[in-house]
């Protein structure tokens, strides 16, 4: 990139961040942390685990705020500074270093952005995110494993910690189902996004007609991890367990948890873990989660609550197509944003849609190509 141009985003950039002081304030934000540091040094503050939970949650999220303004401001400095000694002389070390630098604010102010959309309750909180391979054979469960490799790739991309909690194989090849837990500040609030069906069309490689287009579809269902600040119990006589112990081999017993909530017959199985009980655990866990997120959107508040007939899974809906042949393109039929960078898209690459679809969500400016083009 040009000096002039690296002054041009130099600029951009500083407006957004000065949007972002502005938005942030971080005076109030500074004496509410402290504020919140007073309360959990009263000894009344620890009888109750749900306000515990909530306000640790709380002053994790705006010491992260702040830290992340504090280091974008640093940053931007630093290009400035860069850029001043630039003037006087060439230095081709020197405008490396700031283009890295840029590159870093992009990124650091693109999530700021994007931050900016997620107010919901549960938007900050961790995320399961379950991938099943639906009509096309062999070509859905090959399907399934790319988008579960794409989406363990955005989340490292992140910095998240990503867990393969269960995993169902294919007949020949791929994966039935498979289960990603993925720990991170504001997992559930973007990849909830994602939640429907994701049709490819390619040229199928198990085929002997290497010439005919093939469709498959995958569907993808996300919702929130709960923590102990949630009161949202299953009472154990709607549920119908299942074990399984199966001696594979001499060094390791595979062991599998089923549980079905019966009044819905949602069914969740976990067998990652190296005990049935883990496995019980780690089941409960889904279960719940994917118990509440119907809650939410049922507008109830305990599970008890959930109508099963007003069920509509979101995941039957279309959101996404990507073509792999001939031309390549990844289009979102939702907020109608596409990318002939369908590769990318499928490393991990997926913000520009998030980004597009929380700005549909929250009814706010339709993004703009220069925005895309941020994003690619």
């Amino acid at each position: 990139m040009e000096l002039s141009n690296i002054k041009i985003e130099v600029e951009r950039l500083s407006n957004i961040l000065g949007k972002a002081e502005g938005c942030l304030d971080l005076g109030e934000l500074s004496a509410r942390i402290e504020d919140l540091n007073q309360l959990i040094s009263e000894s009344i503050f620890w009888d109750n685990s749900v306000i515990y939970y909530q306000t640790l949650q709380e002053i994790e999220s705006l010491k992260a705020k702040k830290k992340q303004y504090q280091r974008s401001h640093f940053i931007l400095e630093e290009i400035k500074a860069a850029l001043e000694l630039l003037e006087l002389s060439a230095d081709e070390e020197l405008l490396q270093e700031a283009q890295i630098n840029l590159t870093q604010l992009q990124q650091e102010l693109e999530t700021f952005e994007i931050e900016q959309l997620l107010s919901d309750t549960c938007d900050q909180k961790a995320a399961f995110l379950t991938i099943t391979a639906e009509v096309g054979g062999l070509d859905a469960e090959d399907w399934s494993s790319m988008l579960l490799r794409m989406y363990h790739r955005w989340a490292v991309n992140h910095n998240h910690k990503v867990y393969l909690v269960e995993e169902s194989e294919g007949d020949l090849i791929g994966l039935k189902c498979a289960t990603l837990q993925i720990i991170g500040r504001y997992a559930y609030g973007l990849l909830k996004s994602e939640q429907g069906t994701h049709r490819v069309i390619r040229i199928s490689p198990f085929s002997s007609n290497r010439r005919k287009q093939h469709t498959c579809l995958a569907t993808v269902e996300v919702s929130p991890i709960l923590d102990e600040s949630v009161d949202f119990e299953i009472p154990g006589k709607d549920l119908e367990i299942t074990y399984c112990v199966h001696r594979g081999n001499v060094n390791r017993t595979e062991v599998w948890v089923r549980l079905v909530h019966i009044p819905t017959g949602i069914s969740v199985f976990s067998n990652q873990e190296r005990s049935i009980m883990q496995n019980k655990e780690k089941a409960l866990a889904i279960l719940k989660s994917k118990l509440f997120a119907i809650a939410l959107a049922q507008g109830v508040q305990q599970v008890e609550e959930i109508q099963p007939r007003q069920i509509k899974s979101l995941s039957n809906k279309l959101i996404r197509e990507y073509i792999l042949h001939p031309d390549t393109k990844v289009k979102d039929l939702r907020t109608n944003v596409e990318t002939p960078a369908a590769a990318e898209v499928l490393n991990g690459k997926i913000d520009l849609f998030l980004k597009a679809y929380l700005q549909q969500r929250n009814q706010t400016t339709s993004v703009t190509q220069e925005g895309l083009d941020n994003f690619k």
